[in-house]
């Protein structure tokens, strides 16, 4: 194998921001490869599939790869009943896991908890790298338990950028919620949290399993 491709099937467009942090973890766990990764944007097709397992099947013929990434927020249900709707979608799809490998990103809440955890990066994003204005961010053992950590952190990033009101209305906050990971190169701090710690156990037993890492 000369690279190692992944394709991210997500709930929706925001959710591509979490390819940053799917990049970084494959890179501690499969050193040796690179990552060719693609986010299946299946919005733009004349009938986009409705069903889990449908968008499943079509990503993997639009997008082939090596490794999907199915995710879901958990928000009102648990991470296992997520996890289980993930499994049971992709057995309905065909999917073998023997030769084709799937793993389910299930963030508790919301994607844009795992993004509450660094300024800097939230300060680049916001287009104010040198600003001062102080930002108050959540402790992180309380990050997954926030209500709606998406509305924080749109609060987070229009506070960063310290523009006036007016201004502040024509901000692109969900561009900016894309940004904020590329500013982010280690993503370690995380590992405290246990969805992501679930996740990249999930990972590095895939990757060994598939021998990615000799």
């Amino acid at each position: 194998m000369d690279e190692l491709q992944y394709t991210l099937l997500s709930d929706g467009p925001a959710d591509k921001a979490l390819m940053p942090v799917l990049n970084w973890l494959l890179q501690q766990h499969v050193p040796n490869l690179p990552i060719q990764s693609r986010w299946a944007d299946l919005r733009r097709l004349r009938q986009p599939p409705r069903q889990l397992y449908e968008r499943i099947l079509k990503s993997i013929e639009l997008f082939p790869c090596d490794l999907l990434f199915i995710h879901r927020d958990a928000e009102t249900a648990s991470p296992e009943e997520r996890r289980d709707e993930i499994e049971q979608a992709a057995i309905d799809a065909g999917i073998d896991n023997d030769v084709f490998a799937v793993i389910c990103v299930v963030p508790v809440r919301m994607t844009e908890a795992w993004l509450l955890f660094d300024v800097a990066a939230i300060r680049e994003a916001a287009g104010n790298p040198n600003g001062t204005v102080p930002i108050y961010l959540p402790d992180l053992s309380t990050i997954e338990g926030l209500a709606n950590p998406k509305k924080m952190l749109n609060k987070v990033l229009l506070t960063a950028t310290e523009l006036g009101t007016y201004r502040k209305k024509r901000f692109d906050t969900s561009r900016a919620v894309q940004r904020v990971p590329e500013y982010i190169d280690d993503f370690s701090t995380l590992r405290r949290l246990p969805a992501f710690a679930a996740l990249e156990k999930e990972v590095k037993k895939k990757v060994e399993s598939k021998g990615w890492n000799s």
